[in-house]
């Protein structure tokens, strides 16, 4: 799992690459955005285009942290999930809880 994380306005964008799932991706994201959190950043933008795969451990991680950064005022919104992303967290039952975006540009604009 590749991790890149930069600042765009006040909203962090998160672009993943590979497959989010139990061990080391999970592990990974939730310490990149434990340290967000940690310094006072709320809204962040997921981009999960290059995300082919997605586990509960994964889905669970995105649910908690939403759940966490609403409480503070902010959100956390998904750019261009993938096609096994979208199926898997509607399979779930939380893609509802999530807004989507077609690039980051607009999810960025979404926060103000």
């Amino acid at each position: 799992m590749d991790i890149n994380v930069r600042k765009r306005s006040e909203v962090q964008l998160i672009q993943l690459r590979g497959p989010l799932r139990m061990g080391p991706a999970v592990d990974g994201l939730r310490q990149a955005m434990e340290e967000l959190i940690g310094q006072g950043d709320y809204r962040m933008a997921i981009n999960l285009a290059e995300v082919n795969m997605i586990d509960s451990s994964g889905i669970g991680l995105l649910v908690r942290f939403l759940a966490s950064t609403k409480k503070q005022g902010g959100n956390i919104k998904l750019v261009q999930p993938s096609k096994f992303a979208v199926q898997t967290l509607k399979l779930v039952g939380v893609l509802n809880l999530f807004e989507i975006f077609e690039d980051d540009d607009a999810a960025v604009g979404s926060f103000s």
